[in-house]
């Protein structure tokens, strides 16, 4: 009896010794998984390649004691890209450590290994923000708000590229918020610029001179042959756009909604040469039938203008129209509604109605977009512009749509899970 006694106080002894070993092995492991998942993030912010994310990753691994070089029970470390969970895509990196760890003790007893494996994961990645309102003015006060006006990147960030120290300014009781908020200019005073009653949200992370200013590229300018007059301004409905949605249609103006009508627009692309394309507010439900699947072109002189109580119902290529379904696709321009050549600098104005349904990019990088009249307008699909004026307490909410306007970098790689 006393010595199977002492037999089982042995085997407890040896358990204890293992497991508690085996515990200890396992903090290691985690702590060598958090470092080499920030080291491997780090190396993917900086645009290295894959082979530097292991290089680095093995490095730190080893630093925290699980070398992958060693000639016994050799540590593994095992890059990837979550696929899965709330930190998933490319802008993260999942590392797993795994090494086998010898247990002497349990291993002196029949059916048990003389070595068990040791594994922790963990998802490191530079915090972005998907950028939705890229403003490209260089010198000038990119956006400019007052008189109650709101400005709403909803899950999406604003990206500034003016060098100037009033790029940004609210005032006048007007609101910005958003997930980021990122400007080229470095003195960029933003208690001098956000004044008499303007706020920024709290939540809203602000990145001073980044390196990289916002310039998605432009979509290709449509072929087009002779143009035709404005069939719009009359008393009288009317349809227009081209025969089919491939085709192509040149307006020298196009005016929508003048006297009550309520014209429809045809699926395809639309060039307007010279004059505006005008959405007017006399009819007091929509001013359009279709436009589910369009594309405008606006070239010369030509501009953009919503006036305010005008009820717009646009639909890009391919997106989502207002009571479900696809607008049907225009190829290239899918995901653009209106794209206003770099070498246009005629401003756009927009206001809109209760009943406004924009769903598609609104591309200006040479104009000045102007935003008020005190009713609300969501663009989905993000804006481009040299500068937006937002005023008369208007709210402009832009979304992330089908077509990218790049993302900003807000905080370095840090270890997320």
């Amino acid at each position: 009896m006393a010595v199977f006694m002492g037999m089982v106080g042995v085997g407890f002894l040896a358990f204890a010794l293992d497991v508690g070993s085996l515990f200890r092995a396992k903090r290691m492991a985690q702590a060598a998984a958090d470092a080499a998942a920030v080291a491997a993030a780090e190396e993917v912010s900086a645009g290295n390649t894959s082979s530097n994310e292991q290089a680095m990753a093995n490095a730190v691994a080893k630093l925290n004691g699980f070398d992958t070089t060693a000639n016994t029970n050799p540590a593994t470390v095992t890059l990837s890209i979550p696929s899965t969970g709330n930190f998933r895509g490319t802008g993260y990196v999942q590392a797993t450590v795994s090494q086998p760890v010898a247990t002497p003790f349990l291993g002196g007893f029949p059916g048990n290994q003389s070595a068990m494996p040791v594994t922790a994961t963990a998802i490191a990645g530079g915090q972005s923000s998907s950028t939705c309102i890229c403003l490209e003015g260089t010198t000038q006060d990119d956006l400019a708000m007052s008189n109650a006006s709101k400005v709403v990147a909803s899950d999406c960030g604003i990206v500034v590229d003016s060098s100037a120290s009033n790029a940004v300014s609210v005032v006048g009781s007007a609101s910005l918020s958003g997930t980021s908020l990122g400007t080229v200019s470095s003195t960029w005073n933003n208690s001098g610029n956000i004044n008499n009653g303007g706020s920024i949200s709290s939540s809203m992370t602000i990145v001073q001179g980044i390196t990289s200013s916002c310039a998605p590229t432009m979509p290709a300018v449509p072929s087009y042959s002779s143009c035709i007059a404005n069939p719009g301004g009359g008393s009288s409905n009317f349809t227009a756009g081209p025969a089919s949605y491939t085709g192509t249609v040149c307006y020298n103006g196009l005016t929508i909604g003048a006297n009550g009508t309520t014209p429809t627009l045809n699926p395809g692309i639309y060039v307007i040469a010279s004059g505006s394309l005008h959405f007017e507010s006399g009819n007091g439900t929509v001013s359009n039938l279709g436009g589910q699947g369009v594309f405008f072109y606006l070239t010369g002189t030509a501009s953009l203008k919503i006036d305010n109580g005008a009820n717009v119902n646009l639909v890009s290529g391919g997106a989502t129209e207002s009571g479900g379904g696809t607008a049907p696709t225009i190829g290239s321009y899918n995901g653009i509604l209106v794209y206003q050549d770099s070498s246009d600098t005629s401003g756009m104005s927009i206001a809109g109605g209760a009943s406004t349904y924009l769903n598609g990019a609104l591309y200006a990088p040479s104009a000045v977009m102007s935003f008020g009249g005190g009713s609300a307008t969501t663009i989905q699909g993000g804006l481009v512009a040299s500068q937006i004026q937002a005023s008369g307490g208007g709210t402009l909410t832009a979304t992330v749509g089908s077509v990218s306007e790049g993302s900003l970098a807000i905080t370095t790689p840090r270890l997320v899970q």
